[in-house]
């Protein structure tokens, strides 16, 4: 049975059961690793990757283009970017997603375009991949919990998406309201999250030249527990920002209100930039770990805006990042 909590304490300061028994495991595959060499997050992915295997069979992804992007950075492996994944739909343990995802039907889908838009429409997934050529591109991504990958992904400009979704002068904001369907979500229950989970960028920010909609991952069809079949990917931002299985695009004037910044928002701003001089209230952001380098590796450094400040820290000139967080 579930016990009510007090208002005040955001799901993510509860341990649940599963995050409790995956510790163990990971102790116990920790001892693995001293005695082999091998990382203890390695050698619980190993058995991670096992247990996933019932899931949804990976599928070659055609007609994409390689670009420049990230090409100097050493890539997560796709057995951590697979199996170490937050999407509390399919539950609130890492290691969750990639056991449970293949309840997930990514076919048909569409994705409803409303708001202020000169139109209301509703796009396929094989229309929207058309809207540009496909890009694989190598992003930097970091998690508000401190810990970071790198990762492959295959998408198109989210610039040509919004362009085709035709939107008025009145947009300024952009909201992408993700999949809710219980019958395929086995954690989408009260008390997590206020479902469905919603997301939104500015204007301008989501018609940046990073901003993507992704559709892939390492030359193949994005999986299930990756946010299938497309999730935005925002890398300048904590990657919360970055919604999964999207079934409606909002077209607002106003900021909208979305899922972390009503559970938590002393916690998790609508702005959600990469800000080592600003700490989440209970650990630290200059520092993070990044996946697969072993339990044991050095802390990197971070840096502000992920690393792409050069490119995007024009967007918040005159703000104060401090507040506007």
């Amino acid at each position: 049975m579930y016990l009510r909590r007090p208002t005040d304490i955001t799901p993510s300061t509860i341990t649940p059961q599963e995050v409790y028994d995956s510790r163990r495991a990971f102790i116990k595959h920790a001892g693995l690793a001293l005695a082999t060499g091998v990382s203890a997050i390695q050698a619980l992915h190993i058995n991670i990757a096992e247990a996933a295997q019932p899931t949804i069979a990976r599928q070659k992804l055609s007609g994409y283009s390689k670009t420049t992007y990230g090409a100097n950075e050493k890539l997560t492996s796709y057995e951590d970017v697979t199996t170490y994944n937050n999407y509390y739909e399919f539950g609130t343990d890492k290691t969750d997603p990639a056991r449970s995802a293949h309840t997930l039907r990514t076919r048909p889908w569409t994705v409803a375009i409303e708001g202020a838009v000169k139109k209301n429409k509703t796009l396929a997934i094989e229309d929207i991949m058309k809207l540009a050529p496909l890009e694989e591109r190598i992003y930097r991504m970091r998690c508000v919990e401190a810990w970071s990958m790198v990762i492959p992904w295959i998408g198109l400009p989210l610039a040509k998406l919004i362009e085709a979704c035709e939107p008025t002068g009145n947009a300024k904001f952009v909201e992408f309201i993700t999949l809710a369907d219980p019958k395929q979500m086995p954690s989408l229950r009260p008390g997590i999250l206020d479902w469905p989970y919603n997301e939104g960028l500015r204007i301008d920010e989501a018609m940046h030249p990073l901003s993507i909609m992704a559709v892939g991952l390492y030359g193949e069809v994005l999986p299930n527990q990756n946010g299938a079949p497309m999730r935005l990917v925002v890398p300048w931002k904590y990657g919360f920002k970055s919604a999964k299985s999207i079934v409606k695009i909002r077209f607002t004037e106003t900021m909208p209100q979305t899922a972390w910044v009503k559970a938590g928002p002393r916690e998790y701003g609508f702005y959600s930039n990469v800000n080592p001089s600003v700490d989440h209230p209970r650990w630290s952001q200059a520092t993070e770990r990044r996946i697969g380098s072993g339990v044991f590796a050095p802390r990197i450094k971070t840096l502000p805006f992920n690393g792409y400040a050069d490119q995007v820290a024009q967007l918040y000139t005159g703000m104060d990042l401090s507040k506007f967080y």
